[in-house]
């Protein structure tokens, strides 16, 4: 039952049949959007005039009026709003007479079930009650007479304007300050997958707090796609409501393709955005007003002290100083301007220039200046011209400044004239969660890890160029990486750079996530795994930026992206790849031979026929940004080789809470006591803590011995955990998809799985494959997120890798089993 039926069949329709109209009019298709919300505000207004009329004649109340403030007062009535009422009075009545006028309004509304904010007041106390609560007060502005005493109303929203601009110098930086705490708490709307449309940074707030600023006459927002944005949130907000029936403003993901339909959108993506679109245009309004703001009020504070200064003889300049930052243009009040001998009609390299010399000053461009570049600057030649390319380059290498100054060149579409194929990208959403950030913002903020990473490479343009561009092929079809290599060198050769650097360029681009989806997927003491990874990348400069490209991207991706473990990896396998290219061929490696721990365990394995363990924890290293992060803990197994154990191992870390994080398994024989050789299987684990400490090895060992017997039902106690374990309601896993790895390894066969984390999923996986009789010689678990990718070097009885038909068993009976 919707909301508005519920209304029909709880109420009476009051004098006007409010509620049956109003069920109708949101019925009504066709007057969607800023019709239906004025349209429902006019039908409430009647609705309540007839209340008030009715309630005020038994009370007999005059000098009265009833008042719509906030979204209500501005018109702006979606399906569930709440009514912000205020019943103004003169303060003659007896409070009692107030009282009933009041009961007759409220109650009605609320025998409805619509949610009721409201007040009573006279003028006097409206003004002290503003005066004190900011929030009171920015409701007033929007103050609209419903019905009753006008007069009494006008003179209301004339004293509250009068006060608010007064009182702008105190008032303006605690809205500010009231802006930025809320952005705080409910981040961006722009890059949140479930995204609060009212509260987070660049909502509806938002947008109220602008039209507030104006209100003061301090500073105006930039009207540009303001009230289309506005529309666009507004337009969202009111089909979630008759989507849910709720008076929500979180977009949450199991209710976005039912509102994207709503809109008549394509799916959830095109309404993400969207609505992102909407939410820039509202964050640039506001950082350029607060801006703006902030500036004239400090030079008011500044004025009656220039004017003493300038009384007693001094002398000063009125005009702020202008400082030159690069050709054509300076610094001034804290902005970059044009200067005044520039000439943008004859300087195509100008937009540039001024972008890397803001970016480089830390200094944000003049929203006149940006809007002044993009209707007189001429088009850059294809290629660019040397100079436009090493702007290009200054402002991507320029740190954290670079994101402010792209985001001005992107709300005057200057980006998408400079580089077409930005446009795919541009507020494209990552319904990844790793992802923080839309494609576009994660490319800038990738060229701004790698501006950090400079030193470390010989080519840094080609670094931050590659860092911008690496994810360019989202929004194509097919593997994004293939695709993205192909616009890549498009894109390469319109900056300018040569043949041979668009080469290098696209080649970063296409295999991005090489080193480390290889680091941590493969066996990197398997020869063919690092010859795999020297062909691809073919030499040593581009393997050099290839290296800092992965770790920049998986620093700009999220915190679940990088850590010391996979750095680790990642510098390891660069290591070897080197290696070869420096004509270093790879050996095979001779068989391993055990620690000494790990051969103290085997015999102690031996001697007793029972799993051995002995956990190490290894000390806390630090991570990016200064965080400290656990390394994890070495498990170390020893036990008599038969079937089973990779399963019950994994399933008894599994109920004790335990992340593999890498795996590796081998068979060895040592002597017995007669001096026969006996089977052994030792395991080398690393593992971590989901939370709170770790077991002691004595628990693991008992509960191994348990599983191993059969005394022990992991499958049941797994099927227990896995119905409580929390997942997002409404949001469906993709299937899992399990490969064999083309080429992957010489020695074994390389079994990929790729699926959703869940606890157990190790232990269905060895299940599997211990069901198709074959033998796991190591793994390699990574989990980004909740997405788990794990690869299983896998032989057959015999010890060779398996035939490719059967390999392709193997796959799909693993692929049936997580199904």
């Amino acid at each position: 039952m919707t909301s508005t039926e519920a209304i029909t069949d709880s109420e009476d329709s009051g004098p006007s049949g409010y509620a049956a109209a109003r069920l109708r009019l949101l019925q009504q298709e066709a007057r969607s959007g800023p019709p239906r919300r004025a349209s429902l505000a006019r039908l409430t207004d009647d609705w309540l005039t007839g209340l008030f009329t009715s309630a005020a004649e038994r009370a007999g109340v005059r000098g009265a009026a009833l008042v719509a403030v906030g979204g209500y007062g501005r018109g702006e009535l979606s399906p569930r709003s709440d009514l912000d009422l205020l019943l103004l009075h003169d303060g003659t009545a007896d409070p009692a007479a107030i009282s009933a006028l009041a009961d007759g309004i409220w109650y009605p509304v609320w025998d409805l079930g619509l949610a009721l904010d409201h007040s009573v007041r006279t003028p006097g106390e409206a003004r002290r009650t503003a005066g004190e609560d900011l929030k009171v007060q920015l409701g007033l502005l929007d103050a609209r007479p419903v019905t009753g005493d006008l007069g009494l109303v006008a003179s209301l929203r004339t004293a509250i304007l009068a006060d608010w601009r007064n009182q702008a110098p105190k008032r303006l930086p605690a809205l500010h300050e009231l802006c930025r705490e809320r952005a705080e708490r409910m981040g961006e709307l722009q890059f949140l997958l479930e995204p609060d449309l009212k509260e987070a940074r660049g909502g509806l707030r938002d947008a109220t707090a602008l039209r507030a600023v104006a209100a003061s006459w301090v500073a105006d927002a930039p009207r540009e796609g303001l009230n289309e944005a506005r529309r666009t949130l507004l337009d969202a907000r009111d089909a979630l409501h008759l989507t849910t029936g709720r008076a929500t403003d979180r977009l949450a993901l199991q209710e976005q393709d039912q509102v994207a339909e709503a809109l008549g959108l394509m799916d959830a993506d095109a309404l993400l955005r969207q609505v992102y679109e909407a939410a820039r245009t509202v964050s640039y309004a506001t950082d350029v007003t607060w801006r703006e703001v902030n500036r004239v009020l400090r030079a008011r504070s500044v004025r009656p002290k220039l004017r003493a200064m300038l009384s007693g003889g001094l002398g000063s300049k009125a005009a702020p100083e202008r400082a030159p930052l690069a050709d054509g243009v300076v610094e001034a009040d804290g902005e970059v301007v044009l200067a005044r001998a520039a000439r943008p009609d004859r300087d195509p390299v100008l937009t540039l220039r001024a972008a890397a010399a803001a970016a480089e000053a830390g200094l944000p461009l003049s929203r006149h200046l940006v809007r002044h570049l993009a209707t007189t600057v001429r088009p850059l030649p294809v290629p660019w011209p040397p100079e436009a390319r090493e702007e290009l380059v200054t402002l991507l290498g320029a740190g954290e400044s670079t994101v402010g100054v792209w985001e001005a060149l992107e709300a005057e579409g200057i980006i998408t004239r400079l580089l077409p194929d930005w446009e795919r990208v541009h507020c494209r959403p990552q319904r990844n969660p790793v992802h923080t950030w839309t494609v576009d913002r994660h490319l800038v903020e990738t060229a701004v890890r790698a501006s950090s990473l400079t030193r470390r490479v010989h080519r840094p343009d080609l670094l931050l160029v590659a860092a911008l561009l690496h994810d360019i092929g989202k929004g194509w079809p097919g593997d994004h990486s293939v695709a993205g290599e192909v616009i890549a060198r498009d894109m390469a050769a319109r900056i300018g750079f040569d043949r041979h650097d668009v080469g290098v360029i696209a080649t970063l681009v296409r295999h991005h996530l090489l080193l480390v989806e290889t680091a941590t997927r493969r066996d990197l003491d398997d020869p063919a795994t690092v010859r795999s990874v020297a062909e691809a990348v073919s030499s040593g400069s581009t393997l050099e930026l290839l290296h800092a490209l992965t770790e920049a991207d998986a620093l700009a991706t999220g915190p679940a992206a990088w850590s010391t473990w996979r750095a680790s990896l990642v510098a390891d396998l660069v290591k070897r790849v080197a290696a070869v290219l420096a004509g270093e061929a790879p050996e095979e490696p001779e068989e391993a031979v055990p620690s000494a721990e790990h051969e103290r365990l085997a015999i102690e394995a031996l001697r007793t026929g029972e799993p051995a363990l002995a956990l190490h924890t290894q000390p806390e290293e630090p991570a990016g940004d200064g965080e400290v992060e656990p390394v994890g803990v070495e498990l170390l197994i020893a036990l008599p080789d038969r079937p089973g154990v990779l399963p019950a191992a994994a399933g008894v870390l599994a109920l004790h809470r335990l992340t593999v994080r890498a795996a590796d398994l081998r068979a060895v024989e040592l002597p017995n006591e007669v001096g026969e050789t006996a089977d052994l299987l030792l395991l080398s684990w690393r593992v971590a803590a989901e939370y709170g400490s770790l077991p002691q090895a004595a628990r693991l060992r008992a509960d191994l011995v348990r599983a191993l017997d059969g005394s022990l039902d992991i499958r049941a106690r797994l099927a227990e955990r896995e119905a409580a374990y929390p997942r997002r309601r409404g949001v469906k896993a993709p299937p899992p998809r399990v490969t064999v790895a083309a080429a992957g390894s010489r020695r074994a066969t390389v079994i990929e799985v790729r699926a959703q984390d869940a606890p157990g999923l190790l232990h269905r996986i060895g299940n599997a494959l211990e069901g198709c009789a074959v033998r796991v010689r190591s793994a390699h678990v990574s989990t980004l997120g909740a997405n788990a990718v794990d690869a299983f070097y896998v032989t057959g009885t015999d010890g060779e890798p398996l035939p490719e038909i059967r390999a392709a068993e193997v796959a799909r009976e693993v692929e049936k089993a997580l199904g």
